[in-house]
């Protein structure tokens, strides 16, 4: 039967125990991690989320005591209190391990069975079976403690902004849905029957309504919801660090959250951020990295040799070029060893499931290199191409051909990917930098129309409100996203506020007016009663942890994530509900043939 702990209040954490303590009385509670049974000696291995304090049971320890120590196993929840004393033998691998709790009073709080895997720091037990003993797996100290810095990162934030007036407002969790971008989360209402709240795929609307109220700078820790296929760095529920500010421009919103950025990244991982941050524009990003969201830390970036082999004999080449395309490539350094033909084909497969045609190559192992398509060079075309890339020997140079947005998207993709192979990515750099000048529409190359690359609320640079309607590719919107180190931190814009602009977007936009008030029309009403200029931004909580504590997922710095099909392992989330409950909501179920 488990003991109380009355009387027994924890006096420090286990972690926490230093030689300075030697002759203290505290009291430690835990989980016992190990237990080693010596004879007439017994050491207990006591764990929090701080660390870990060795309990020693010996000839000078109560019978009774020693007798309970002899019966505690793995996992089991102990209070222990005692004295505070050197270790005889040092342990230099954990911070207490030159002292340890001669223990004077022990209780057991709670048994434990055998847990289905041992909770140690590394593991190689299978992650679904985690996921399903997820409060078990959340007690390994790699996980609590990408947890912890969630959450100072998260106590940042909320410092950083209230310094600087931000007032931290909720908004509200079940709304009508817009569209956005994903697929809302749809929650029935029992009240309006074959009516639907949407679950917020972020604040954005209700955000800009405040700016409306007069709350000139707004910030909330909010969750945010998006029914779409997940990733690595996705989740269907996902935390932004959400704001957005008054009587601002571009200017003056990226230098308030680079001072964010600086001062974060000081506090968590006493990193010093040189501000200003960089910046790329869209176009510039695209050409140079094939990504609007680039991984800076190496180079290989693109190079068009388009002018070079537009008149070459190489049909795929030469036929990219005089159809509006363009022929790129990336120099891989001293990359022949590890770029065999074998891997190669390898790539130009990868290259063939990502939506390119195929891949060219060079291989310069020996003196001469060795070209896929050599037999369609004059002389002097492939030194001019090695020379114009600067790839010299030892190196390997990939081609792709096609229309511009497959060749570049594809080297992009190629890039990281071969970076990864070739093992040059450093992996304690942290490269932050803005991407700017954003196209406002793009352009569906199926139907030829034109759509918001941004939502419909995002400002138009003043220079191009010209071609709105006459050329929609030279609008440029007050568009930016904050990338670190090839992922997208955040995105944000400068708002339309003037009720004309922003008919004429929704306009240019092929929106009905019966869709316009529909999905937006509060909105719009709102801005005939005086919108000052506003913009904004949301920046991945979750994303952040997942880069600052050296994690490749977001599942790791997650308390109960999603999987891949978005369920929830250890709940076994969604599940089914009883007929009584869908009657009430009005919902029938279609069962599949």
């Amino acid at each position: 039967m488990a003991e109380s702990m009355l009387g027994m209040k924890r006096s420090c954490y286990c972690g926490t125990l230093r030689i300075s303590d030697c002759g203290k009385e505290v009291t430690l509670c835990g989980w016992v991690q190990r237990q080693r049974d010596l004879g007439q000696l017994i050491f207990i291995d006591l764990r929090d989320r701080t660390g870990i304090a060795q309990l020693a049971f010996d000839n000078n320890t109560d019978k009774e005591i020693f007798d309970k120590a002899f019966s505690i196993r793995g996992e089991y929840v102990l209070a222990a209190r005692g004295i505070v004393r050197e270790r005889s033998s040092k342990n230099p691998e954990i911070p207490t391990g030159d002292v340890e709790l001669e223990v004077k009073e022990l209780r057991i709080l709670s048994k434990a069975e055998t847990p289905p895997f041992e909770i140690v720091d590394e593991t190689n037990v299978n992650e679904e079976l985690r996921l399903k003993y997820r409060y078990l797996d959340l007690r390994r100290k790699p996980l609590q403690d990408s947890i912890m810095m969630r959450s100072k990162i998260a106590k940042v934030a909320r410092d950083y902004y209230h310094e600087n007036g931000f007032v931290e407002i909720e908004t509200p969790m079940m709304i009508k849905s817009t569209p956005e971008g994903a697929r809302d989360y749809l929650v029935p209402s029992r009240v309006h029957p074959g009516k639907f709240y949407a679950l917020p795929q972020s604040p954005q609307i209700y955000k800009q309504l405040l700016m409306l109220s007069g709350f000139d700078r707004y910030i909330q820790l909010a969750r945010c919801f998006r029914d779409e296929d997940l990733r690595a760095d996705r989740q269907p529920e996902f935390t932004q660090i959400d704001l957005e500010m008054s009587f601002v421009d571009v200017e003056d919103i990226l230098e308030m959250n680079e001072g964010f950025m600086k001062r974060l990244f000081k506090e968590i991982i006493d990193v010093d951020i040189q501000l200003p941050l960089p910046r790329l524009s869209y176009k510039d990003a695209m050409e140079r990295y094939g990504s609007d969201k680039p991984d800076t830390r190496f180079g290989m970036e693109i190079k068009n040799i388009s002018d070079l082999v537009k008149d070459t004999e190489f049909g795929v080449f030469k036929s990219a070029v005089e159809s509006g395309g363009s022929v790129r490539a990336i120099v891989a350094k001293n990359a022949v060893n590890v770029l065999t033909r074998k891997e190669i084909d390898k790539l130009t497969e990868y290259v063939k499931g990502i939506g390119g045609k195929g891949l060219a190559f060079v291989r310069w192992l020996d003196d001469a290199p060795t070209c896929s398509f050599s037999k369609f060079m004059k002389e002097g075309e492939l030194e001019a191409i090695l020379e114009f890339l600067g790839a010299e020997k030892g190196d390997v140079v990939l081609f792709v051909a096609d229309k511009n947005s497959i060749t570049l998207s594809t080297l992009g993709a190629l890039r990281l990917k071969v970076a990864k192979q070739l093992d040059i990515i450093p992996k304690d750099k942290f490269n932050l930098l803005w991407i700017v000048d954003f196209p406002f529409f793009e352009q569906d190359e199926e139907t030829g129309e034109w759509l918001a690359m941004h939502h419909p609320f995002t400002m138009p640079k003043e220079e191009c409100l010209q071609y709105l309607e006459s050329d929609p590719s030279k609008v440029i919107a007050k568009a930016y996203d904050l990338v670190l180190n090839g992922t997208e931190l955040s995105s944000g814009s400068i708002r339309i506020t003037d009720y004309e602009l922003q008919q004429k977007m929704f306009r240019a936009l092929n929106l009905t007016d019966e869709e316009i008030e529909a999905k937006f029309g509060f909105l719009v009403e709102a801005y005939k009663y005086g919108a000052p200029p506003h913009g904004g931004m949301g920046i991945g909580l979750d994303r952040l942890a997942m880069i600052l504590s050296g994690n490749d997922n977001l599942r790791d710095v997650t308390a109960f994530p999603k999987v891949q099909n978005a369920s929830e392992l250890m709940s076994s989330c969604p599940s089914p509900v009883d007929q009584d409950s869908l009657d009430v909501l009005g919902i029938q179920i279609k069962k599949e043939n």
